[in-house]
């Protein structure tokens, strides 16, 4: 009697799978199901090379084959037919860089497609169980969406698609279609992604046409893919109705990187109507949620609280919580932690030298490197302000030393702060002096004050915030230790 052949080379023959078939049965296996295995694992030992991997697909061929001459299709089959597609995407990525054949790039995307119509016709035909069928699609779609070819993505998701409608699996098929959507979002097609967002929309409705309480969850992964298209439109008004919309949302469970991305693009909306205050909240939050998650995102948000703290001018430390001590330190961070040092200190000196020592790794976040400038005019106003304060005039070349900018870039700055009531002065042509109102200066010095108390304000909200949590947390556990020991009296 043949025997399957499992165990060690099985083992070490993983690539990156997490299925092994390791079936136990005290039942005799079927010849032909053994012959079918054992092809299997043959073939999958070929993976072990880069060099056999045609040699694999052979392989892994001959078991489908097998089984359609068997009349039983099943995992094995399954398992082999996703092999295949794996392989045959992993030409494509090759053929994509290392060649410019336009034909050989274009017979890997018909074999690719090919081969996953033959995986698709297993679950179509119930040869596996809807749960498998997810998990292998869904592994698939993920190695797919980081691939840069548009063509076979497209090609890909519209294939996969026609087989698993709304009717056939509508679970897996929102979740397709969500990965749709983050592909749209990428390459900035918004038509179509509005068009497969409308459709999301609908899935969570119930008979009446209102969004049905027991979808809330699904909702607010529509909502959270909808923010992020209205943020990169900029659209401000629809993004404001958005995001209170799915901060009332309450029937949901959502997964706290929802949360995050939700959470994210609010920080972004209140910067944009510069209510930075609101900001530094939403970042924090969205720092949060990531961090549960463990999402290298947090770190990104993080960065981010620091920016609305200083564009705040609150002098509180960005990282007095628990949650963000532990990151400050972090590479990604250092860089704005040595700006918040240098911007609370108001050295312009430090400031700009750090700007351009940093340079590569701010301006690599286009969120950040969009507000440097306002950064540096609020650096500049501050060192402005305490040179003039105990004058009435100043010479405008003193000025443009202090601050270390051109005389016209000075002069652009000082007729902001008079149109923003931050300063009240008029600059000498005549003279090349700048005639201060010297109670505008104290005005000025009442309103970094002001500033300076909101901040510390929201730190203490935050820090009220954790405790009030925990005592609900305390109180829940307390009340659940009476209900048990009232239950075992």
């Amino acid at each position: 009697k043949k025997t399957s052949r499992r165990g060690k080379n099985s083992i070490l023959m993983s690539d990156m799978d997490e299925d092994y078939g390791f079936e136990y049965s005290d039942e005799e296996q079927d010849e032909e199901q053994v012959d079918v295995e054992n092809q299997y694992y043959n073939a999958k030992g070929l993976l072990e090379n880069p060099e056999d991997f045609e040699k694999a697909i052979e392989a892994f061929t001959a078991v489908v084959t097998m089984e359609d001459e068997s009349g039983q299709p099943g995992e094995w089959g399954f398992k082999a037919m996703k092999q295949v597609v794996k392989l045959r995407l992993k030409g494509c990525a090759d053929a994509s860089i290392s060649t410019k054949e336009e034909e050989k790039k274009k017979k890997n995307v018909a074999l690719a497609i090919e081969s996953l119509g033959k995986l698709l016709s297993y679950v179509d035909s119930k040869a596996v169980t809807k749960n498998k069928s997810e998990k292998v699609l869904n592994s698939l779609l993920e190695t797919m969406n980081q691939m840069e070819d548009r063509e076979l993505l497209e090609q890909f998701y519209e294939k996969t698609l026609k087989t698993m409608t709304r009717e056939a699996n509508e679970r897996l098929w929102f979740k397709i279609q969500l990965k749709l959507c983050k592909l749209w979002l990428k390459w900035q097609n918004f038509a179509a992604m509005g068009k497969t967002l409308k459709e999301l929309r609908k899935s969570c409705e119930d008979e009446s046409g209102n969004y049905a309480a027991s979808k809330g969850t699904q909702l607010l992964e529509v909502y959270a893919m909808e923010i992020q298209m209205y943020t990169e439109q900029k659209n401000t008004k629809k993004l404001k109705e958005l995001y209170r919309e799915s901060l009332a949302i309450k029937s949901a469970i959502p997964h706290p990187r929802i949360l995050g991305i939700i959470r994210e693009c609010g920080g972004k909306m209140h910067i944009a109507e510069r209510n930075f205050g609101d900001a530094a909240t939403d970042f924090f939050e969205a720092f949060k949620s990531y961090d549960e998650a463990g999402l290298p995102r947090r770190v990104v948000c993080l960065k981010y609280l620091v920016l609305a703290n200083m564009l705040m001018q609150s002098d509180v430390d960005p990282f007095g919580s628990q949650e963000a001590k532990p990151f400050q330190s972090n590479e990604e961070v250092k860089a704005m932690t040595d700006l918040v040092q240098a911007y609370q200190a108001n050295d312009i000196t430090s400031f700009e030298s750090l700007l351009e020592k940093h340079k590569k790794s701010i301006s690599e976040d286009a969120f950040v490197a969009e507000h440097i400038q306002a950064l540096l005019d609020n650096v500049r106003t501050q060192v402005l302000l305490k040179t003039v304060r105990p004058y009435s005039k100043v010479k405008l070349p003193h000025l443009s030393e202090e601050l270390n900018i051109p005389e016209k870039e000075l002069e652009s700055l000082l007729v902001n702060l008079v149109l923003d009531d931050v300063l009240d002065a008029k600059i000498n042509q005549v003279t090349g002096m700048l005639e201060i109102n010297r109670e505008s200066i104290a005005d000025a010095s009442e309103q970094e004050k002001e500033q300076q108390e909101e901040g510390k304000k929201l730190q203490k909200k935050r820090v009220e915030s954790e405790y009030d949590a925990l005592n609900k947390w305390s109180n829940e556990i307390k009340r659940t230790q009476g209900i048990l020991f009232a239950n075992l009296c």
